[in-house]
């Protein structure tokens, strides 16, 4: 069955993604550079980056379900969810994704794969025990938009090389900067190739977190939208985002702090508590979502084509 032909492809979306691609690549290659200037054995750099974005990239989904203490269910075990997101990927005309459900009170739904044939949508039971079956339609449909526009891969990616330059931060001052075979015994602080790997690597980090932050928040409009078209009813997917807001708060702090890795790949951040100006959230603000939400509703009402938020 062909996708709806409203659906189309967000061209805002595109181009941010295809920019963050380009810009962590230029950034990763100066910082892969600075590593190797600074002593580094180039073959251990290359095995040591192309060992670790592989986990990520291939095990993306699993990693993040043993985050979430969560685990693969058939339709034998939900055959509701499995029943709605079937309907929900014949609409987006995608395979359908592993389902996984995560034990936890905390109200939150989330997609992870590398492509539309590896991804995997996860609920929480909390996000099951608080939403009515349209709601909850309303965020699988949000979730399998995700994959849809294949933005999955991209935060995947992003959020990695980000863990990585943290990393080396973290291990360079525990351990003393060890980052090549040829430094002499004098104090970190008084190496000059040591401070700009960390200078840089700290750069490096700040520049994939703005930029992951970005696609994030433009990434979520899209999902919306897609969300919007492929269930026809806006209306639903804004009383689910509020209901969860509104648990949110009731849920105990450990399991927020618990999740909070997933953050950028949450419906709604598990921060939601904490969130500061929204400075750094990961997602627009949920006022902004539900009046973008309100527009699409009155563009199907009339039967306007809905247009990117």
């Amino acid at each position: 069955m062909a996708r709806p032909a409203q659906f189309g492809k967000d061209t805002g979306l595109q181009f941010r993604m295809l920019l963050t691609i380009f810009l962590l690549g230029l950034v990763y290659v100066i910082f892969a550079g600075v590593i190797f200037a600074a002593g580094g054995s180039a073959v251990a750099i290359v095995l040591f980056v192309a060992v670790l974005s592989s986990v990520q990239f291939f095990a993306s989904d699993k990693l993040a379900l043993r985050a979430m203490g969560a685990r693969e269910v058939s339709p034998g075990e939900a055959p509701e969810l499995h029943a709605m997101i079937e309907r929900l990927c014949i609409q987006a005309d995608i395979p359908k994704p592993k389902i996984a459900i995560a034990d936890t009170p905390m109200p939150n739904a989330f997609a992870m794969g590398r492509s539309q044939k590896h991804a995997t949508v996860c609920a929480t039971t909390g996000i099951m025990n608080v939403l009515s079956p349209s709601e909850l339609e309303g965020v699988m449909a949000h979730e399998i938009t995700h994959i849809v526009n294949r933005d999955v891969a991209i935060m995947t990616l992003a959020s990695f090389f980000a863990s990585i330059a943290a990393t080396i931060v973290q291990f360079g001052f525990l351990f003393g900067g060890g980052f090549g075979g040829g430094y002499s015994n004098s104090d970190d602080d008084d190496n000059p190739s040591f401070m700009v790997v960390i200078l840089v690597s700290v750069l490096v980090y700040v520049v994939s977190f703005l930029l992951m932050q970005a696609l994030s928040r433009y990434r979520e409009f899209a999902a919306d939208r897609g969300a919007a078209v492929i269930t026809g009813r806006p209306s639903a997917l804004s009383s689910a985002l509020l209901k969860i807001s509104n648990a949110m708060e009731r849920t105990p702090t450990q399991d927020l702090r618990a999740a909070g890795e997933l953050n950028a790949f949450f419906i709604v951040p598990a921060s939601v508590k904490n969130s500061i100006l929204g400075l750094f959230a990961t997602h627009p603000p949920m006022e902004k979502r539900i009046e973008a939400l309100s527009r699409l509703e009155a563009q199907l009402q009339s039967g306007a084509r809905p247009v990117a938020a």
